[in-house]
Parts: structure tokens; sequence; C-alpha cells
């Protein structure tokens, strides 16, 4: 019961992402709207825990997902004959690219957190020496 409720949370914030994406007119697809609803609508417990289930049970079962990409590639051979190499460089570049980010990203939060605790620690130590001095 818990995962039918885990898969109508899933359905029902993806199609008030789609009718929210569709209504505004947003350049993001309905899809991600949908997913930045659960983003919030996991901070309730009755969402996080069906969907919790859900979600493992997908996991285990991700492989099966691929299925229907790979059948897609199959048919559509002469494509990746004539455009293979092409999408294969910008697969690899578009890779590296977010690691890149990704990694300036993360430098980046770290540094800001770095200065955030010398920041916190910073009036500690002026009050401590305002008591020994004044």
């Amino acid at each position: 019961m818990q995962a039918l409720r885990g898969i109508t949370w899933l359905l029902l914030l993806q199609s008030i992402g789609e009718v929210i994406s569709r209504s505004l007119h947003l350049p993001l697809p309905g899809p991600v709207v949908g997913m930045l609803l659960l983003l919030f609508a996991l901070r309730w417990p009755i969402v996080n825990d069906s969907v919790h289930v859900v979600a493992e049970f997908l996991l285990q079962h991700l492989s099966l997902l691929f299925v229907p990409v790979g059948v897609g590639v199959m048919t559509h051979l002469d494509v990746l004959g004539t455009y293979g190499v092409r999408i294969a460089i910008v697969i690899v570049l578009s890779t590296w690219i977010s690691l890149a980010v990704t990694a300036l990203v993360l430098r980046a939060l770290m540094r800001g957190h770095a200065k955030a605790d010398a920041v916190a620690s910073e009036p500690a130590t002026a009050q401590g020496d305002e008591a020994l001095h004044g």
C-alpha cells in the first residue's frame, strides 16, 4: 500500500509540474518542475516515507529502465553510424565540463564554508579580548 502512495505522489507531482510548466510557459519541462515540487514535498513525512519505498524499488530494478533506451539506439543504428563520432565527442566533452564545473562549485562552497567558520569563531575571540582589556 505504501508503494502505491509513493507512485501516486510521484505521478501527482509530475502532473502538477506539467500543468505549471505549460500554463506559465516555463522553459523547463513539466517533469523537472515536478521534481522541484517533490524536493519541497519530501520535507513532509507522509510524502517522504511513501516515496522512499518506491525509490528503493526503482533503484533495485534500475537496469530495466535502460531497456527502452537500448532498443531506441538499436533502431537508429544508421544515425549512430553517421553521427557516432560526433555524439561520442559531445558526450565526453559534456562529461568533462560537468565534472569541472562541479569541482569548481565544490571548491567555492568549501571556501565559503571555511570563511563562515572563521567569522563564526572570530566574535567569541573578540569578546574574550574585551573582557581581558576592558
